[in-house]
């Protein structure tokens, strides 16, 4: 049995993941000098980190209801 998160919570834990990494990113690089290569390796290693956790299936993101939407207002236009 795998582990899940629900909607709500994937889309919970990827904003608080986006916003630590980035507040991670922006200190660590404030305070060393830093190339931009690395700063561009760092934050997609951060987001293959989340890419992986979403193709395994352990975060089911909903983007807080907009793909819903979405999908909702193609089917009724049918």
């Amino acid at each position: 049995m795998k582990f899940q998160l629900n909607a709500l919570a994937s889309d919970i834990f990827i904003s608080i993941y986006a916003i630590t990494t980035l507040y991670f990113r922006f200190k660590f690089e404030s305070t060393k000098n830093i190339d931009p290569v690395l700063s561009i390796v760092l934050g997609l290693s951060f987001v293959s980190i989340l890419w992986a956790l979403i193709k395994l299936k352990f975060l089911n993101p909903n983007w807080f209801g907009l793909l819903n939407s979405n999908k909702n207002k193609l089917l009724t236009k049918k």
